[in-house]
């Protein structure tokens, strides 16, 4: 039942990922004549410089035999001076099952502190927190999955799958979060996006992907080439997936604090076997 609720949770953040796997006050203006595809490559090259920043997320997906799943959540996010993430999810449902009161994670550097509600009545857990040593992982299975979904949030891969559009255009101009943006809509395909992809990112991102064969996305970058929003939707017999991901706070200082140390408590060996 742990391994269920702890891979419920993993599921979580694997969509959420899916959807991403994919802004800064410096960034000079881009030229507004640039051809939409110029204007996408222009803009995975400025989120790969992106050290900081927050998302908010909300992912729906269907599936023939899991059924249908929605996960909505925020993000912290910081790449600098050491990586780290607070991934809160308010909503985890995943064909029918849900976990009650969401979940969070808090990444600093080679720790991570997970927080959910259901682990202290299967494993009779005394602390709200759990905390795991990345070196320590040994054959806690599930958790290392989802300490690997937790680090696939990288804006500058999200940006690098949808270069492999050969169909992007410009669609006009809008207003996103009160900043002025030119929306752009097009289609990947999968396979060639997730093969413009670090090489120890491709694996992933093509299981995250596996059922969708192409996918169709809209996104809104501001003047500085950076996106604001991006919307993707995708299916392939039968499954679907159906996200919107709003980006703020680019390059800005953002407060990603571990939890009080009376807070936190071990996982009990074995329990994700």
């Amino acid at each position: 039942m742990l391994k269920r609720t702890i891979g419920l949770t993993a599921a979580g953040a694997a969509l959420v990922v899916a959807a991403v796997a994919g802004c800064g006050s410096n960034a000079q203006p881009i030229q507004v004549n640039l051809a939409a595809s110029e204007v996408l490559a222009q803009a995975a090259q400025k989120t790969a410089e992106v050290t900081s920043y927050t998302v908010d997320a909300v992912v729906d997906v269907t599936h023939p035999q899991e059924g249908s799943g929605k996960v909505q959540g925020h993000m912290l996010y910081q790449s600098k001076p050491q990586l780290a993430v607070d991934l809160t999810l308010d909503t985890v449902d995943m064909g029918g099952r849900s976990l009650p009161g969401g979940a969070r994670a808090v990444l600093q550097g080679d720790t991570v502190y997970v927080k959910v509600d259901a682990l202290k009545d299967l494993v009779g857990a005394t602390k709200p927190w759990i905390k795991v040593s990345l070196s320590d992982m040994g054959d806690s299975g599930q958790v290392n999955q989802y300490l690997t979904q937790i680090q696939q949030f990288d804006l500058g891969n999200v940006t690098k799958l949808v270069t492999a559009s050969q169909d992007v255009k410009s669609v006009g101009n809008e207003s996103v979060n009160g900043e002025d943006t030119t929306h752009y809509s097009g289609s990947f395909p999968v396979d060639a996006a997730v093969q413009l992809l670090p090489a120890d990112r491709q694996e992933q991102a093509r299981t995250n992907l596996a059922e969708l064969k192409d996918v169709k996305f809209d996104i809104w970058v501001a003047a500085d080439g950076l996106p604001r929003k991006l919307a993707l939707n995708g299916s392939k017999e039968g499954a679907t997936l159906d996200a919107t991901l709003l980006f703020k706070d680019f390059n800005e200082q953002v407060a990603i604090e571990t939890p009080p140390a009376d807070q936190v408590g071990e996982l009990p060996k074995g329990t994700t076997n």
